[in-house]
C-alpha cells in the first residue's frame, strides 16, 4: 500500500507561483512513476506532468515552460513548481503513483492517488 499526501495549494493571483509537494510512503519510491493531474469543477481529471523512475519527464502543452516536476527519492517526495499561474490553472491538483515505473498520461493507469490540494488563481 502506498499513501500519497499533497500539500502546498492555496489562493494566489495571476502571475504568482506555487510549489506543490507530494509525500509518498513506501520503500521503493524510486521505482515508481509519479504524476500530477488536476480537475476543475465540471471537468474531467486531466494530465499535468509526470516523471518516471529514470527521470524522464513529460508535460501537457498547457503547462510546458511554466511548470516543473521534480522528485527527491531520498525524501520520497515529488514536487510541482508552478510559475506564471493563470486563472485556468484553477483546479484540485492530485498526485498519483504508477508502480510499474513508466509514466502515462492516462489517469486510469495509476495505482495510487492522493487526496488532492486546491489551487485557486484569481484574475
Amino acid at each position: 500500500q502506498v499513501q500519497l499526501v499533497e500539500s502546498g495549494g492555496g489562493l494566489v493571483q495571476t502571475g504568482d507561483s506555487l510549489r506543490l509537494s507530494c509525500a509518498a510512503s513506501g520503500r521503493t519510491f524510486a521505482r515508481y512513476a509519479m504524476a500530477w493531474f488536476r480537475q476543475a469543477p465540471g471537468n474531467e481529471r486531466e494530465f499535468v506532468a509526470s516523471i518516471n523512475w529514470s527521470g524522464f519527464i513529460d508535460y501537457d502543452d498547457s503547462v510546458k515552460d511554466r511548470f516543473t516536476i521534480s522528485r527527491d527519492n531520498a525524501k520520497n517526495v515529488v514536487y510541482l513548481q508552478m510559475n506564471s499561474l493563470k486563472p485556468e490553472d484553477t483546479a484540485v491538483y492530485y498526485c498519483a503513483a504508477l508502480l510499474k515505473g513508466y509514466a502515462s498520461r492516462r489517469s486510469n493507469e495509476y495505482d495510487y492517488w492522493g487526496q488532492g490540494t486546491q489551487v485557486t488563481v484569481s484574475a
